[in-house]
């Protein structure tokens, strides 16, 4: 081994005739470690040749160095060589899947962090349960962090090798289990958002729509559940008014659940109106917007297990 040289990334550079090469001498390097040195790396052309190629130093910052060659084409019989280094760059790419099914999830969101956890980019996986992150930095490593609703959170690290190239992270979700017993009410179960319904109407809009198949989900994984589906308004308009509101509310959630799988004899369902607020937002009490809003609700209460 002969021609030594460490750049500034405390990398060891030198000449062998010593280890697997293409020609007499050839260019290595090895990383410096805290208890030696890794295994070195033949720096393979065009840098090597099959004559004498030796004496590279490097200026690591700007990527440029020099380096000394007897290869063919030359002026002399040692000519000094004038080389630049092509910067790394990676790309980090994976399918996310069901752990259980084995099937692509569709948009999860997956978030990259560097090593000291700081957030570099996010994105959504696509109909196939893909992702990629472009012009990943080599030799570092980064974290992958995946979520979908209904799915436990998962991160896991990727170390990124130290040459150009692609490398794969793909990453399995599991299911989150659903605490499931007589009396719950599978909205604050499933952690619902607001069924919303137009004003003085009843039909299931599309955004409820994304709702209720969760709870239809449940009711397809536990075909002995019985459910009560109440429908809530707030106190604005009349008690009868109210009254018939929700009932029609209720019932038009409940033929949707049927259409969609459920059997009948398995659902109830009853509007409540104005009678059961969450709050102190009666008759003649001045509210907001959203004080309201809480009285405004569909709760799915598990009769039976």
């Amino acid at each position: 081994e002969t021609f030594p040289f460490v750049s500034q990334k405390n990398e060891l550079y030198f000449a062998s005739d010593g280890h697997l090469g293409i020609g007499g001498l050839d260019i290595f390097k090895s990383k410096i470690l805290a208890n030696g040195y890794s295994v070195p790396e033949n720096l393979g052309s065009p840098l090597n040749s099959p004559k004498d190629d030796f004496a590279l130093i490097i200026d690591s910052q700007k990527q440029m160095g020099y380096f000394s060659s007897n290869r063919d084409g030359g002026q002399g019989s040692d000519d000094i060589y004038k080389v630049k280094e092509l910067p790394c760059k990676q790309l980090l790419k994976g399918r996310i899947t069901d752990k259980e099914k084995s099937l692509p999830l569709a948009n999860a969101k997956v978030s990259l962090f560097d090593a000291n956890r700081k957030s570099i980019d996010s994105l959504q996986t696509d109909s196939g349960g893909l992702y990629r992150f472009e012009t990943i930095d080599c030799d570092k490593i980064y974290y992958i962090k995946a979520e979908k609703d209904g799915y436990q959170t998962r991160e896991t690290s990727v170390i990124i090798p130290a040459k150009t190239g692609e490398t794969t992270l793909n990453i399995e979700l599991e299911k989150k289990s659903v605490p499931i017993k007589s009396g719950n009410d599978l909205t604050k179960v499933l952690s619902l958002e607001i069924i919303y319904f137009d004003l003085d109407k009843w039909n299931i809009r599309p955004d409820a729509e994304v709702e209720l198949q969760k709870v239809i989900t449940v009711l397809k994984e536990h075909p002995t559940i019985t459910l009560d589906i109440q429908s809530h308004t707030d106190s604005r308009q009349t008690h009868q008014y109210n009254k018939r509101l929700s009932d029609r509310r209720a019932k038009s959630t409940l033929e949707y659940m049927v259409k969609h799988g459920i059997d009948r004899n398995r659902l109830t369902a009853k509007g409540y109106g104005e009678t059961q607020l969450v709050n102190r937002c009666s008759d003649g009490v001045p509210c907001s917007e959203a004080e309201h809003q809480q009285n405004r609700r569909s709760e799915f209460i598990i009769v039976k297990m």
